[in-house]
């Protein structure tokens, strides 16, 4: 508990020192507005039209937006805190064994000492979670918007953020990893790897050419849960190398976050957009889909050269079916029917749960068709989602003045950069407000790409990848560590990007 002090210590003083930098009278005039956060439009109103031909005066624009509205740069730092947290996740759950190993080796007459090792060993273990950081820092966000702005005004913000893609995530995740719908894409997925001999490098290439495209009909977090499953019950088990292992997470991340780049309605950046700049279909697959189809083939041929040594040496050991025991098939239509109304009820979050209910209540009935629910992996992705969706709405102060004025190219960059440690989906969702990207194509089309194709490089660029974490964690001795997730994801992330740029 000394670090998180320490944490603790060091974000306070900062606040502190923001609030000394504060300048007295645009903070008063912010405050008596009872709204945070302010709107952008309100900032200009206070300073003037402002240019961002130049990074002296986007530096400028973001001075006077931290010195205007101090509690601008206190819930950045309790952001920045949340993303640093997930970045020492492997140590605190190391640690969390370490107390585990002296609560066992105790004497079990020492009855105090041992409830107290193990209370902290549940501790440490929490706030290793990767999906938990979020949340966490959420808390103190929203309890500075109560003390500096009052309760209704944090009960205004609350009422303005969407949890409806949480929300869509818990239930499609549950469902897609039931075993009817594991069924219908082991059946599919296996006529493809069969076709290619049946060895693991034929499953390897059949899951990670095949299972992301799909994203773009059933959702991106489904094609992930899908394709998550099916690696740890025929890859995974086999005994890959740490770096064919993390290769593969990296190569399923960028696969999945480019997979729903076909259709206007799968994946979460583009749908942020679709309707403010009037995408159909057929605009996004030709403009954006075709690049993402090459980026995957090509993607996933170069890790296979790579690492064709060690593939060819595993054996496919793992032959037995994903789901065991088939189900029969008014099951499977009735679970393919729970997905379509969950997938076409996306923003409706009263319809989500509704239809959700439902399904719970027919797994429980058909449960000797019925694998178990994986409640808990979704929910924590929930939870995560929640909790980004929470710190995702703070930051437009900063994040607006860095993405406005920029050429196509250097937009593509500044996206790409923002979203290996934002939601892309809140990226693409702030370039829909500015006014100067509406009818340029040009400038859509690159801020857009760019968000999807670094969608791979870390757990919250992109809304599936918890989800993916999640169900794969189990299979890394320390957990998934964000720094070698990083680094391999990194080469598909270059080339996904280089499809995007030609």
């Amino acid at each position: 508990m000394a670090a998180v002090c320490r944490i603790m210590r060091y974000v306070l003083a900062t606040a502190a020192l923001l609030l000394q930098f504060a300048n007295p009278l645009a903070a008063a005039s912010c405050a008596s507005s009872e709204e945070f956060p302010l709107p952008l439009s309100a900032y200009e109103t206070m300073a003037g039209a402002h240019a961002y031909s130049s990074w002296g005066s986007i530096a400028e624009t973001v001075l006077f937006r931290l010195r205007a509205v101090p509690l601008n740069g206190l819930v950045t730092l309790f952001f920045i805190a949340a993303i640093g947290h997930i970045f020492l996740g492997g140590m605190l759950t190391a640690r969390s064994h370490r107390l585990r190993e002296m609560y066992v080796c105790t004497d079990p007459g020492r009855t105090l000492r041992r409830r107290l090792l193990d209370f902290r060993a549940r501790l440490w273990h929490i706030l290793g979670e990767i999906e938990l950081p979020f949340a966490m820092w959420a808390v103190p966000s929203l309890a500075s918007i109560a003390i500096f702005y009052g309760p209704s005004s944090l009960a205004k913000y609350v009422e303005k953020i969407s949890f409806a893609e949480p929300i869509f995530i818990v239930a499609i995740m549950a469902v897609a990893s039931t075993r009817p719908i594991l069924q219908i894409a082991e059946t599919v997925l296996s006529l493809i790897a069969r076709f290619f001999g049946g060895t693991a490098t034929s499953w390897w290439f059949a899951i990670l050419l095949a299972a992301p495209p799909l994203g773009s009909l059933i959702t991106e977090p489904a094609a992930m849960t899908i394709a998550a499953i099916l690696l740890a019950k025929k890859f995974y088990p086999l005994g890959p190398s740490e770096r064919l292992s993390y290769g593969t997470l990296g190569l399923l991340f960028a696969n999945i976050s480019v997979g729903g780049a076909l259709t206007h309605f799968a994946a979460p950046p583009i749908l942020m957009v679709a309707g403010r700049w009037q995408w159909t279909t057929a605009y996004v697959f030709m403009n954006i889909g075709i690049r993402a189809i090459c980026g995957i083939i090509f993607a996933t041929a170069t890790y296979g050269i790579i690492f064709r040594r060690e593939l060819a040496k595993l054996k496919c050991a793992a032959t037995a079916d994903v789901v065991g025991r088939r189900c029969p098939p008014w099951v499977i239509i009735c679970h393919i029917a729970f997905m379509i109304w969950i997938v076409c009820s996306l923003h409706s979050p009263t319809n989500v749960i509704g239809g959700f209910a439902v399904f719970l209540v027919f797994s429980r009935c058909t449960s000797r068709h019925q694998s178990k629910l994986r409640l808990r992996e979704s929910t924590f992705v929930g939870i995560f989602l929640a909790g980004l969706a929470i710190h995702g709405g703070m930051q437009g102060w900063w994040m607006e003045p860095l993405l406005m004025g920029l050429k196509p190219l250097a937009l593509f960059a500044m996206a790409a950069s923002l979203s290996s440690f934002n939601d892309n989906a809140a990226v693409t969702y702030l370039t829909s407000m500015v006014p100067s990207f509406h009818g340029n194509c040009a400038l859509q089309n690159a801020v857009v790409s760019g968000a999807v194709c670094s969608g791979g490089l870390t757990v919250i660029a992109n809304a599936p990848n918890p989800a993916g974490q999640a169900l794969l964690k189990n299979y890394f001795s320390s957990g998934v560590s964000p720094f070698k997730l990083f680094l391999s994801a990194a080469l598909p992330t270059a080339i996904m990007a280089f499809c995007f740029l030609v």
